[in-house]
């Protein structure tokens, strides 16, 4: 890494996706009759709305949202995985944000599960994610490993990653962040450049009183 190309870090969904991966994973795992529609959706939307507010319990999410993975073998959850990838993401990279991509890294709340083919579609090597605790089988606990990708959480992991790579904040002229949630304004406060991207009303209103910049990448 060198401070002559900066660093560019990136958040996924409502940034470089017009959908949110995790929400649309529930309704993926709805469809495929893992889990009881309306008692899963109703929980689903629960979770997200908790997440839109900045208020989410990412732990209580993780082992709600891993329940059904639990209940199913290794080659299913892999299939599932691929065609979640094939029906639903692919349709939703959009030429505007593969151009914009020429990320450093990505940094997104959603489990490593979801989002490490979502990283590899758009040709980005460093994915940090929140990583799910895995037994020997591969399959999911239910807990986070580590510290979630969430919030401050995604200073601290960033951080991590940096420190791992030989490197520091410090040593980049140029920091560029985006976002398009307010949960992520711990991180967009530690850019020289950071850019509300496709942002919820309330990003917006702060990038706009500090002058940020405003990237709407699927008017």
């Amino acid at each position: 890494m060198s401070a002559q190309r900066g660093l560019a870090l990136f958040d996924l969904d409502g940034t470089l996706l017009p959908i949110d991966s995790d929400h649309a994973w529930g309704e993926f795992m709805v469809a495929l009759g893992w889990v009881d529609a309306d008692s899963f959706r109703s929980g689903n939307d629960a979770f997200y709305a908790q997440y839109q507010a900045g208020a989410l319990d990412i732990d209580a999410y993780i082992d709600f949202a891993t329940a059904p993975l639990r209940a199913q073998h290794a080659a299913a959850r892999t299939a599932a995985r691929e065609r979640f990838m094939r029906e639903v993401i692919a349709p939703a990279l959009k030429p505007a944000a593969r151009d914009l991509v020429e990320a450093i890294a990505l940094v997104t709340s959603t489990s490593d599960f979801i989002t490490a083919p979502i990283a590899a579609a758009f040709a980005i090597d460093t994915l940090i994610a929140t990583r799910l605790e895995c037994a020997a089988d591969g399959a999911p606990t239910g807990r986070i490993a580590g510290i979630p990708a969430f919030r401050e959480g995604k200073v601290v992991r960033v951080g991590q990653w940096l420190t791992a790579s030989g490197a520091d904040w410090a040593d980049f002229s140029r920091i560029s962040v985006y976002s398009d949630s307010v949960n992520d304004l711990a991180l967009l406060e530690r850019a020289t450049d950071p850019v509300a991207t496709n942002p919820s009303a309330e990003l917006e209103a702060i990038a706009r009183a500090r002058k940020w910049r405003v990237l709407n990448l699927f008017a």
